[in-house]
């Protein structure tokens, strides 16, 4: 197996659940499209690749540190969870 190391990116701020979109505020570091990113919480633990992110409802390549993002998510997330990026 692997070794991943993970950096601590940002966190959810919002999650709409009817449209599987949450909101992850940049706090650290930057997010691209084609990352794999982790999001932990008290009930969330799954990994997966950023597919598209929007700032605005504009699409984004990278998000940075004050940037508050959309990302479409796999699984359900909830606010306060930590994102990190497998680097």
């Amino acid at each position: 197996m692997e070794q991943t190391e993970e950096m601590q990116v940002g966190k959810v701020t919002h999650y709409f659940a009817k449209i599987g979109v949450a909101v992850i505020e940049v706090t650290a570091g930057s997010i691209k499209s084609g990352d794999e990113v982790h999001i932990k919480g008290h009930t969330t633990d799954f990994r997966q690749k950023v597919d598209s992110m929007q700032v605005e409802h504009e699409k984004v390549e990278m998000a940075e540190p004050g940037l508050s993002i959309g990302m479409r998510m796999e699984k359900p997330v909830r606010a306060n969870d930590a994102v990190y990026k497998l680097i």
